[in-house]
């Protein structure tokens, strides 16, 4: 066969089969004999076949695309949502297209819906903060296009989603710095608007109550989860009279900044402050010292989201919502606070 592509006919007179049944096999369909399967998959090794895009859409009455938005400023976050959501559309064979969007509501919208239109896609993976916004759960639905959203705000929706306890996580790494005799404790919020910027304040706050710990408006200060905004907070932070002995940034890019600050201001680390993120991101390993942080779990977030989409597309069910866990993972950045001793 050489000088030619191998073509699904090829398979099904390798296999002694009908090509209705190679390509039910192709596609993972049920109700076809193990013994069948096995024959048709040894097939298309032995021809070394590789279906086009277009065959299996029109077998199918299916586009095999599945997109992915975000508007996230953060870098570490996004590829890794992007390679979560990547490796799962890969395992079911299905192309994932990447699509970035900013701007006003409207005209992200619009761009949103240009794209699904132009790329006939199946389904929509939808990243924070745009998995937030009513006005584009609203258009998608008009749409009738499937989608999952990775880390929701608190609105009602029939669409499936993924998550953590934002909330819960922040009050346990204020908590763990309290337990290490911090009182005095920095936050920088991470960018406005962000779900997740919020709950992450409320668990700092809930922290400090619970152990009774006055909050002082002037040690909370509004980043953006860039590290540029954890850089001039902590430089802000640093220079009040009475300087918090840890600052806790609303994610890892920001307590990398804070980090530089510290080393400018010749402020040692974990000695004199401790400074902790959220995210594990790839900088909270490569910074010095590596930064304690909340490990969310990025990755696996994107990853379930695709997954529940691809559940909805396959079955014409709707899967339920998935919380993951997340953990508080301790480095070098955060110590016991000066002249304190702790619980």
């Amino acid at each position: 066969m050489s000088g030619r592509r191998t073509s699904i006919n090829d398979v099904a007179k390798a296999a002694g089969v009908a090509i209705k049944t190679v390509s039910r096999v192709l596609n993972n369909e049920p109700n076809v004999r193990e013994e069948t399967r096995a024959q048709v998959l040894a097939a298309v090794k032995r021809l070394n076949y590789h279906p086009s895009l277009s065959a299996r859409s029109l077998a199918s009455r299916r586009s095999y695309l599945v997109g992915l938005v975000y508007d996230n400023p953060s870098a570490n976050y996004t590829i890794e949502v992007q390679r979560g959501a990547l490796a799962r559309c890969r395992e079911a064979k299905f192309l994932l297209l990447l699509h970035e969007v900013a701007g006003r509501t409207e005209e992200v919208m619009q761009d949103i819906l240009t794209f699904a239109n132009q790329t006939h896609l199946d389904g929509l993976i939808v990243a924070p903060p745009l998995s937030e916004s009513a006005e584009l759960i609203r258009a998608l639905d008009a749409q009738a296009l499937p989608f999952v959203r990775i880390a929701p705000n608190e609105i009602k929706h029939r669409s499936p989603y993924v998550d953590i306890d934002d909330e819960g996580a922040a009050r346990e790494m204020t908590e763990y710095l309290i337990g290490l005799g911090h009182r005095s404790i920095g936050f920088i919020i991470g960018r406005p608007g962000h779900f997740a910027s919020g709950e992450r304040l409320r668990g700092y706050k809930a922290a400090l109550k619970n152990h009774k710990i006055p909050y002082v408006p002037e040690y909370v200060r509004q980043g953006d989860f860039l590290f540029d905004s954890g850089l001039e907070m902590t430089r802000q932070l640093l220079a009040l009279p009475k300087r918090p002995t840890a600052i806790f940034a609303g994610n890892d890019d920001m307590a990398a900044g804070a980090l530089m600050a510290a080393h400018e201001m010749g402020v040692a680390v974990p000695s004199q402050l401790s400074v902790a993120g959220f995210d594990d991101a790839a900088i909270a390993r490569t910074v010095w010292p590596p930064l304690t942080t909340i490990c969310q779990p990025t990755y696996q977030l994107a990853y379930r989201a695709a997954d529940l989409l691809l559940e909805m597309l396959l079955s014409g069910t709707t899967p339920k919502p998935a919380r993951l866990a997340h953990t508080l993972v301790r480095r070098d950045s955060t110590a016991v606070a000066p002249n304190s001793k702790p619980k």
